[in-house]
């Protein structure tokens, strides 16, 4: 056993979470120790957002080349495109790389002791670590910070292997399937899902829900829907999965009635959920207070042991990169002396599906469910000349405000590259803004931000361009 290392704050998992409290930590003068079992990055940066983001890309890219292969509509012609999807692969890896070895610099440069190994909790003030093909270290520490984030869901009746496989492996193809079913329609299944669909291959979706993107309302899902269907992606809804066939080449799926029909396919990809990540650590030593998978905590991010913090998707939903940022920096900064709560007016979700969704803050039915009465004001797309100019006029721009005093209580959006007004959707929540302060603010032209403009004006009941 080595010597015992000791540090002030020491932190379990160098994913987003992680590593942003590390840096910030540091930053502030508390001593930091970071163990990570294997990247840096976490899931997000690693076989999560980033690398499926390129993934998309690079499929938008090639559905572009296959489309102005044949009678494109914008007088462009090309011979016929093919793609080398080990060379998009490796694209898509180098990106990955250079992230993570800029997060491993950014450590680095802040002065974080970062250990590689897989921590082993023993109390709540000493962690061992084991390395690979070396002695188990042993770490104590004032605080600790937990931030393991979570993993993928598994189906005990199709466990991966062979050609059932998760978003991982799915996210670094040696191959193109033929046809891939995808088990789940939610955000990680349909992005993943279109992604194939656009690279040539046949896809199915199949959802135990009566619509694709369950969890977000149905004025949302169905953009999403009807272009699922018009790139020929099947969908399967009310079906429930039952496993792979005898011979291993098909899905069988029952639809509502109870019939049973077998899907063809050389690939399935697992797309169910994430669950937080609480086991292969010793956590239970700790005995933490839960709420469901996920340990329970305070606005403070305080577990029910005195010092010991969680974060990020071990501390339940929303499971997304940016809140887990967030809260690890909040984290540092209380362990520093500030004070510091987790109280966002909203955290922003987005799917990069096709077209992309945003949510933020309340929709029309969470806000009735509150007894808020509320002004409801969508602006389509095909009313704003950049949407058109983009061939993108699909979806639109929804608000919901206050009917009092027109105060903003949520933004939805569904449609291309509306994931880059979030930002926007976000600050008039955080900022506290009427409708009369976004509809009284000048916004560029020829934009997709002008059907921001227009759905408070239209809130207003003076909407210019509809």
């Amino acid at each position: 056993m080595s010597e015992t290392l000791n540090t002030q704050l020491l932190i379990v998992g160098g994913g987003p979470g992680g590593y942003i409290a590390a840096i910030r930590a540091a930053q502030l003068g508390v001593k930091t120790t970071l163990i990570e079992g294997d990247r840096l990055g976490g899931t997000c940066l690693n076989i999560g957002c980033i690398p499926s983001k390129a993934l998309i890309h690079a499929a938008e890219e090639f559905e572009k080349a296959r489309q102005h292969a044949e009678d494109g509509a914008l007088g462009i012609r090309v011979q016929s495109p093919s793609i080398d999807i080990e060379q998009t692969v490796r694209w898509k890896d180098g990106i990955v790389g250079k992230l993570t070895g800029g997060v491993a610099a950014l450590l680095k440069k802040n002065g974080v002791q970062v250990i590689k190994g897989w921590a082993r909790i023993l109390d709540g003030k000493t962690v061992e670590v084991q390395h690979e093909g070396g002695d188990p270290q042993r770490v104590h520490c004032e605080h600790l910070l937990l931030a393991t984030g979570s993993r993928s869901v598994d189906l005990p009746f199709m466990p991966l292997g062979g050609n059932v496989v998760s978003a991982t492996e799915a996210l670094s193809p040696k191959t193109l399937p033929k046809r891939l079913v995808v088990v789940g329609g939610g955000y990680i299944g349909l992005e993943l899902g279109t992604a194939y669909r656009k690279l040539g291959v046949e896809v199915a979706v199949v959802e135990a829900q009566e619509r694709v993107l369950p969890s977000y309302d149905a004025e949302l899902s169905a953009p999403v829907a009807a272009n699922l269907r018009r790139l020929g992606v099947e969908l399967y809804l009310r079906h429930s999965v039952l496993g792979l066939n005898d011979a291993g080449d098909g899905v069988r799926v029952r639809d509502p009635d109870g019939k049973e029909t077998t899907l063809a396919a050389d690939r399935v990809l697992v797309a169910v959920g994430r669950r937080p990540r609480t086991e292969g650590f010793n956590l239970e030593a700790l005995m933490l207070d839960k709420a469901g998978h996920a340990l329970k905590v305070d606005d403070q991010c305080r577990t029910s042991m005195r010092d010991v913090w969680a974060i990020g998707d071990l501390a339940g939903e929303p499971m997304l990169a940016h809140r887990a940022m967030a809260q690890g920096e909040m984290v540092a900064e209380i362990v520093a002396g500030k004070k510091r709560h987790f109280q966002p007016a909203a955290i922003p979700a987005v799917c990069f599906t096709d077209p992309e969704v945003v949510v933020v803050g309340l929709d029309p039915a969470q806000a009735q469910e509150r007894g808020i009465d509320c002004k409801v004001a969508s602006f389509p797309f095909s009313a704003n000349g950049r949407a058109m100019t983009l061939d993108a006029n699909e979806g639109f721009v929804r608000v919901v405000a206050r009917s009092d005093d027109h105060r903003i209580l949520g933004w939805q959006a569904v449609g291309k590259g509306v994931s880059e007004l979030s930002i926007a959707f976000v600050h008039s929540l955080e900022m506290g803004a009427r409708l009369e302060d976004i509809a009284g603010t000048i916004h560029p032209h020829p934009t997709l931000g002008e059907a921001v403009q227009e759905a408070a004006m239209r809130a207003l009941g003076h909407a210019l361009h509809v």
